[in-house]
């Protein structure tokens, strides 16, 4: 077979792989459902990057939409004092986590709780801190890094770390 034909059975065959393709169609990121009050939230973060908030808040949206790509950067990409901010950071905690980085989620679970050890903070975020730190101790403490790749693992660390012991003492 010649040069010509070369080319030819070449050209035919990406020619039929292309045809067998099909069209690909963008997707959006985010469902359908929640866009409006992302949107809204979108839009706030955009005119006041320093309401901490609104940041905690629309980085808690993006979770809930399954995208925590989107909750890192914009946390990532936040001035500094909001960044340090306890709820904002309990957020990115869980940012972290859903992104597969257990260690570095603890590690920020417990700036949280260093921060609120002076008693500043709401209770609501003192004990939701506190229960992730203990679960995510309990995924390092087991080797798991991605809770969502093992979630054998990640059920054993919740319940080590949820278990609770009480003790009856009979008084004659």
């Amino acid at each position: 077979m010649g040069m010509s034909g070369w080319s030819v059975a070449v050209l035919a065959a990406a020619s039929s792989l292309w045809l067998a393709s099909g069209v690909s169609r963008e997707r959006p990121i985010l469902t359908a459902g929640g866009t409006q009050s992302i949107e809204i939230l979108e839009a706030r973060v955009a005119s006041h990057p320093e309401d901490a908030n609104a940041l905690r808040e629309l980085a808690q949206d993006y979770l809930e939409a399954r995208a925590p790509g989107l909750a890192y950067n914009l946390i990532q990409q936040a001035p500094a004092a909001v960044r340090s901010d306890p709820r904002v950071t309990h957020v990115y905690a869980r940012t972290l986590l859903d992104q597969g980085r257990a260690e570095e989620a603890l590690a920020a679970e417990h700036r949280v709780l260093d921060a609120c050890a002076d008693g500043s903070c709401e209770t609501w975020l003192i004990a939701s801190a506190t229960r992730r730190a203990d679960i995510l101790h309990e995924l390092v403490q087991l080797g798991v890094e991605d809770a969502q790749a093992h979630p054998e693992a990640s059920a054993i660390a919740y319940t080590n770390a949820t278990r609770e012991a009480r003790l009856a003492v009979a008084v004659e």
